[in-house]
């Protein structure tokens, strides 16, 4: 320019990614800032190392020079280690992380996601939406609902959706039918006694003790699990490695206490209760509004948690005599 004007510039020059293995489109964000003249250090999942490992591998044959992405297994120390040594951060993680990195402005946690639906009375139409949000890829992404919020009985809701989703097959995770998330017996049933607990007086429409279901070989597919709540508690921001929701009722007050169990949600997915979408909208700690859709809908155009260059860049202003 020759006159006067914003410049976007990069915050810094080395991304760190700690990344997740809950699922593989976490490693669909952070090739972004290649784009953005980033070069990016990948530290991935000990559970889930082969996108990360076969991305990289496919931009260096792309012609990507190979010391701007790079791939680093390391251990927690030496995963810590490479966020204090970048610029910047995209971390990945449960509560603990986010507590960890609170108030840095260097790093960008992506944490419990404790996605929601609120859905009105007439729910029946609705139903395959609720039981994809809460199942798509095993029910282990962020993006997936672990609470509905409806608007009459919630045990109703509850018994017609675990009998959907009571179809999942529960298969061998090398099967190419396989849906359902699989885990060794004996973590198997140690999820189903924490379920247990945290269920407590819920009603349990597919509680703890239909999780497991046995494969053999030592491993365990985890069956869907559904309870129903009279009220909403912190119980409806649950998150557990398997699909799980909690299905309470809707406060019948106006907008703005009615969304007040939504808040902290990453995504809140509003069927047929559209005079809610204002409020929600405007609740800054509730990070996308989906209505008619699941809170697994993704798009290039839609932002997932705020768009990552948002993160990486900044405005300068520049001008020019």
């Amino acid at each position: 320019t020759s006159d006067a004007s914003a410049v976007w510039a990069r915050r810094g020059d080395v991304l760190a990614v700690h990344a997740s293995g809950n699922a593989p489109g976490v490693h669909g964000l952070w090739p972004q800032s290649l784009l953005l003249g980033y070069r990016v250090a990948v530290r991935p999942s000990r559970r889930e190392p082969f996108t990360a490992h076969r991305l990289i591998l496919a931009l260096r044959s792309a012609g990507l020079p190979a010391a701007d992405a790079v791939y680093l297994p390391t251990d927690h120390a030496g995963a810590d280690e490479l966020v204090r040594c970048s610029d910047l951060a995209l971390v990945y993680g449960g509560q603990d992380v986010a507590d960890r990195y609170r108030g840095d402005d260097t790093v960008k946690v992506n944490g419990p996601g404790r996605s929601k639906i609120v859905v009105g009375a007439d729910w029946e139409p609705w139903l395959d939406v609720i039981a994809d949000s809460v199942a798509h890829l095993g029910g282990t992404a962020c993006v997936n609902a672990t609470a509905v919020l409806v608007d009459g009985d919630p045990v109703l809701l509850a018994r017609a959706l675990a009998e959907r989703l009571a179809a999942l097959p529960a298969l061998p995770p090398g099967d190419e039918h396989a849906v359902l998330p699989v885990r060794p017996v004996a973590e198997a049933r140690r999820l189903a006694e924490h379920l247990a607990a945290r269920a407590g007086d819920a009603v349990a429409v597919a509680g703890a003790d239909r999780l497991v279901a046995e494969l053999g070989g030592g491993l365990a597919a985890l069956r869907p699990a559904v309870h129903a709540l009279p009220v909403a508690d912190d119980r409806v921001d649950a998150e557990l490695p398997f699909p799980c929701v909690w299905v309470a009722a809707l406060p019948d007050a106006p907008a703005l206490e009615a969304v007040a169990p939504l808040r902290g949600s990453l995504v809140v997915s509003v069927l047929g209760r559209a005079d809610l979408v204002p409020a929600l909208l405007d609740d800054p700690t509730i990070g996308c509004v989906y209505v008619g859709r699941p809170t697994h809908f993704a798009a290039p155009e839609v932002p997932h948690d705020g768009f990552l260059a948002d993160f990486l860049m900044r405005t300068k202003g520049f001008a020019a005599g």
